[in-house]
């Protein structure tokens, strides 16, 4: 395992003279403290000056990461090393092998009607596709030394990309929230309702702020080792529920239905991996400037189907024993934490205690979730990135706690649409990304200016990303198969419709991007 020493920036000592690029960053960026400092000629409150010296504190703490989306230098980038890049496997499997990603296995049999062997193909073929997008993300964290939708800026526009860091904020918040609601429910069960729901949601949401506000240091620390706790108690989760899962059950309905539906069961499967796709490097950003794009890719996309199919299999499995388990089928109705602790039920009481670890193991997947929902937070204005990262992180979790404590007794019900939806605009993103990178800057030869970040006369306009964003949004609706809503497109799938908006979505914005972002060069230059 790596040292805790490598996964905190270490600078290099270097000349006396400081280079051009360091000099045009700091005119750039913000200070190192984001608290701003009254001028000579504004004498400070007492208030300001208060704040300044509370700011300066917290930010001296000893593995306290004080930077917020300030661009780092590739001097300031830690050593590379083995140990370094096996963290990068080590941090999506421990952030994914998560009870809340096991719930999206049981979609498979109990919503669409599969059958297991149908319900776990799309899984893993859904898993890979979506890892491999977030993957592909993830490569610019090192080479550029900037936040995810930071980069999204030399692609999308310094506003359009905007857009997608405000999405991405609500789509971060709205899965923290699903999580530390599932995390009180398991908690609640365990305890036989001693310990309320409410309670659990508490609980959770506590050490997430912790570790999320410390910064990278720390998360990556904790990354580093959550994953085996959840692994062992996933495994007698195996042992346990296992006999009961029933791997013969077949699909229900007619030929065609079943097609779309394993066509809408892939899709969910493919949105969760997906979700981390505009945030995947910001965890890279103080890994070498010279760090291997392949590298980076190929660990991702590993951590990341592992992680997902270990639980989405899991899920499945659990799904299909619902039929022939009266037990399990009441449990669930009561919730998804009383399903989890009665599939624990032959090993007594010591599943009750892998029952508390599976609750406490969320806080792996909501840590990151909060830390780049907090620097999105900072993405959002000049005056926005005053606020230090760390304030916004307790803001974020003190509403990721009120939304959980109003709608914790309907988590399945806001999981199933929030997970169908979360994946529209990102993979539009996306693709938007992609071909801007391969047709209009690879064919090129341009190599990306990183130093000019927050300069918007030499980013481009966005004029062409915007519209095909838009174009491809109004796609998604056109395919979208929800309960509140069928597209018009959706139901001509099959007999009863399915859901086909993420690829009408970006089969739109894929097909308008080039010509209209070509238009965009020849007129306006950039």
């Amino acid at each position: 395992m790596a040292k805790d020493e490598e996964l905190r920036p270490q600078p290099q000592s270097s000349s006396s003279n400081m280079d051009v690029e360091k000099q045009a960053a700091i005119q750039l960026s913000e200070t190192a403290s984001p608290v701003p400092t009254a001028t000579s000629s504004q004498k400070p409150t007492r208030l300001l000056t208060r704040l300044q010296e509370w700011n300066t504190r917290i930010e001296s703490l000893s593995g306290f990461e004080a930077r917020g989306i300030t661009r780092v230098l590739p001097d300031e980038r830690q050593q590379p090393s083995g140990a370094a890049y096996l963290q990068m496997v080590l941090l999506w499997f421990s952030a994914n092998i998560t009870v809340n990603n096991l719930v999206v296995g049981l979609y498979g049999p109990l919503l669409f009607q599969l059958g297991f062997l149908d319900s776990s193909l799309c899984a893993v073929f859904g898993v890979a596709l979506g890892a491999a997008s977030t993957a592909y993300m993830s490569t610019w964290g090192a080479v550029s030394g900037c936040r995810t939708l930071v980069v999204v800026r030399y692609f999308m526009g310094y506003w359009p990309s905007k857009l997608c860091v405000l999405l991405n904020i609500v789509l971060m918040e709205g899965y923290c929230t699903i999580t530390a609601i599932i995390g009180g429910q398991i908690l609640s069960a365990v305890s036989g309702g001693s310990m309320t729901i409410a309670v659990g949601i508490v609980l959770v949401s506590l050490v997430v702020m912790f570790i999320a506000v410390v910064g990278l240091k720390v998360f990556h620390i904790y990354e580093r080792y959550a994953w085996l706790p959840q692994l062992l108690v996933l495994s007698v989760l195996i042992g346990s529920a296992g006999p009961f899962f029933t791997t013969s059950v077949a699909s229900i309905g007619s030929t065609s239905q079943i097609a779309a539906n394993r066509l809408s069961c892939f899709s969910l499967c493919f949105y969760a991996p997906n979700s981390w796709g505009a945030s995947s490097s910001d965890y890279y950003v103080y890994y070498p400037e010279k760090t291997s794009k392949w590298k980076a890719f190929a660990l991702t996309w590993t951590g990341l189907t592992m992680s997902f199919c270990f639980v989405y299999m899991l899920g499945i499995g659990i799904a299909s024993g619902i039929a022939t388990r009266p037990v399990w089928e009441e449990a669930y109705g009561i919730s998804i934490g009383a399903l989890l602790t009665v599939s624990y039920g032959p090993v007594g009481r010591f599943g009750d205690f892998c029952a508390v670890i599976l609750a406490l193991g969320l806080i792996a997947n909501s840590v990151p979730g909060t830390y780049s929902a907090a620097l999105d937070c900072q993405m959002m204005g000049r005056s926005w990135k005053i606020v230090p990262r760390w304030v916004w992180t307790i803001a974020l979790v003190i509403v990721q706690l009120v939304c959980a404590l109003a709608g914790r007794d309907k988590v399945f019900v806001v999981f199933q649409n929030f997970l169908a939806l979360m994946g529209y605009w990102l993979t539009i993103m996306i693709c938007i990304v992609a071909e801007e990178h391969v047709l209009f800057q690879m064919t090129r030869g341009i190599q990306l200016d990183w130093v000019a970040w927050e300069e918007k006369r030499k980013l481009p306009v966005g004029l062409a990303a915007f519209v095909s964003f838009l174009l491809g949004w109004m796609g998604a609706i056109l395919g979208m198969y929800q309960v509140w809503y069928v597209g018009p497109i959706a139901k001509l799938v099959a007999d009863m419709g399915a859901d086909v908006g993420l690829w009408v979505g970006c089969g739109f914005a894929l097909v308008a991007f080039p010509p209209l972002r070509f238009l965009e060069l020849k007129v306006i230059g950039r």
